[in-house]
């Protein structure tokens, strides 16, 4: 055991390759001891027919007659030495390998990628899915969030590369600020508005009213309506910016012949987006 041996590739399985160590003696090297980096769906991803490898012994069954055998052990394992090589907090530059619901994989070297989660690819905008940031192929620059040898997973920031914009809110908006923004949501409780550079802010019922009641949004505005607006209160912690209207422009975009949808508010939390999926326990793929 721990021997380093050679052989040739004598036939290949769903679940491993048999390696001819001399004549009449096989070993077999499971699927699961070809890589440190891949999750090999079939052998002959690595090895063919005749070709001859280097492996190591992991174990002998003399009675059994059985030889195990592992290509992978042949090296170091790449994953024990990322956390050193990788701190938190490292800023490089990757390819997107894959997208899912839960994010962007992203290839840091070859056989390493890493996790851009949906929470950590924008300050600002409500991703609803990854190829609304970014798309297979792009090089983008990312931050190191975590680094998890054992489980060989690395957490990467895309949004962790730039600035949050909304740490200088106060300083784009100042309260009082006058400007103009676009209805994108209807709540029960007030209007949720863009105002530019993927921020949002909300216009409260009270402000909408122009001293006339209104029992919803909806009497009022509709969804991509334009409107003037002023700065009432921004607070970066909780990243909220309140409006009110000032007046509504001449041009308009038509009125959608659907009715704009009204959504209930449960909190005070104007920020409504689906839930945000979680990626599974072990999220390492075979590269495409």
């Amino acid at each position: 055991v721990g021997t380093r041996v050679s052989g040739k590739v004598v036939s290949i399985t769903n679940y491993g390759a048999f390696i001819e160590l001399e004549p009449g003696i096989e070993g077999l090297v499971h699927i699961s001891e070809m890589s440190w980096t891949r999750n090999v769906r079939h052998p002959s991803k690595l090895v063919s027919i005749g070709e001859t490898i280097e492996a190591v012994v992991l174990k002998v069954d003399p009675n059994e007659e059985k030889i195990s055998l592992g290509m992978k052990q042949t090296e170091q394992d790449p994953w024990m030495m990322l956390p050193e090589k990788y701190p938190i907090g490292t800023r490089l530059n990757g390819k997107v390998r894959n997208l899912t619901s839960f994010g962007a994989f992203v290839e840091i070297e070859p056989g390493i990628d890493g996790l851009i989660h949906i929470s950590d690819m924008s300050w600002t905008k409500r991703v609803q899915h990854p190829s609304e940031v970014v798309k297979k192929g792009d090089s983008v620059d990312v931050v190191i969030l975590n680094v998890d040898a054992e489980n060989k997973r690395i957490s990467l920031g895309l949004k962790q590369a730039t600035e949050d914009p909304w740490l200088r809110i106060g300083e784009t908006y100042p309260v009082g600020t006058e400007l103009r923004g676009k209805v994108v949501r209807l709540m029960d409780k007030g209007v949720v508005v863009d105002i530019g550079n993927d921020i949002e802010g909300f216009v409260p019922v009270s402000q909408l009213n122009f001293g006339q009641p209104v029992t919803s949004p909806a009497d009022i505005v509709y969804e991509t309506m334009n409107l003037d607006l002023r700065v009432l209160e921004v607070d970066p912690i909780h990243r909220r910016i309140v409006l009110a209207v000032t007046g509504i422009p001449a041009e308009q975009p038509p009125r959608p012949e659907t009715p704009s949808k009204v959504i209930p508010m449960e909190s005070d939390d104007y920020n409504m987006t689906d839930p945000i999926p979680t990626p599974p326990d072990s999220y390492i793929e075979e590269p495409a």
